[in-house]
């Protein structure tokens, strides 16, 4: 789900849009495979799901929106984003934090 990249890490996500509101459901998969599963308020119409989930990834991360970019499934479910000016073990803390509560 996470991966140390330079300048970064990257983040496999399992996008589910149209929910009432934006937040982290879980893990969708297993092993080197696994997604973290977020339920997106925007619908999937015109990147809104895309832009929402940009915000919320920044959001979670403290980072500047700038700092998110998505690398891989824009017109799909699955994407990856690129989480800039974090390193993997506080990516991975904060996400353990996250989805603790």
């Amino acid at each position: 789900m996470l991966r140390a990249t330079e300048g970064g890490v990257t983040l496999a996500v399992r996008a589910q849009p149209g929910a009432k509101k934006t937040t982290i459901v879980g893990v969708y998969g297993e092993g080197p495979s696994a997604q973290l599963k977020i339920a997106v308020q925007a619908p999937p119409v015109e990147g809104r799901a895309n832009s929402a989930l940009v915000v919320f990834l920044a959001g979670l991360f403290d980072v500047p929106r700038s700092a998110v970019q998505l690398m891989n499934g824009e017109l799909s479910r699955s994407k990856v984003f690129l989480l800039r000016g974090i390193t993997l073990q506080t990516a991975e803390t904060i996400l353990h934090s996250a989805h603790s509560l």
